[in-house]
């Protein structure tokens, strides 16, 4: 089966306790074009015109994730907002990148689009 943004978008969070393998986490980033890997982080940057955009964001994301118990890291500007996510609980504690942050960075593209189509 084809990993796409919309399965992805569609998915749940779990908790994860083994991160992805580099062809995994390949096949997932694959789908979501506009992330990059960043430190480790699955990261992207976000464009807005304004503050009040750039916030309206930040809330409509911080209602999903939350929803989904999976937190990014989110440095926020005027009219930028960055987001990283990874998952602290895999590899015993040591970090990497799970399926959930593959799974919340769709539902943020998700919202951004929505975003823009309005």
């Amino acid at each position: 089966m084809s990993i796409t943004a919309n399965t992805l978008a569609t998915s749940r969070c779990a908790h994860q306790v083994t991160a992805l393998d580099e062809a995994a986490i390949a096949q997932h980033i694959a789908a979501l074009p506009e992330w990059k890997i960043d430190g480790g982080k699955l990261a992207r940057s976000f464009a807005f015109k304004d503050y009040y955009q750039t916030l309206a964001f930040v809330n409509a994301i911080a209602w999903i994730i939350h929803a989904e118990d999976h937190h990014p890291d989110l440095a926020v500007s005027y009219n930028r907002c960055g987001v990283k996510f990874d998952t602290h609980s895999v590899n015993d504690g040591k970090g990497g990148l799970s399926i959930n942050d593959f799974i919340c960075a769709a539902k943020v593209d998700a919202v951004f689009a929505q975003r823009n189509a309005s």
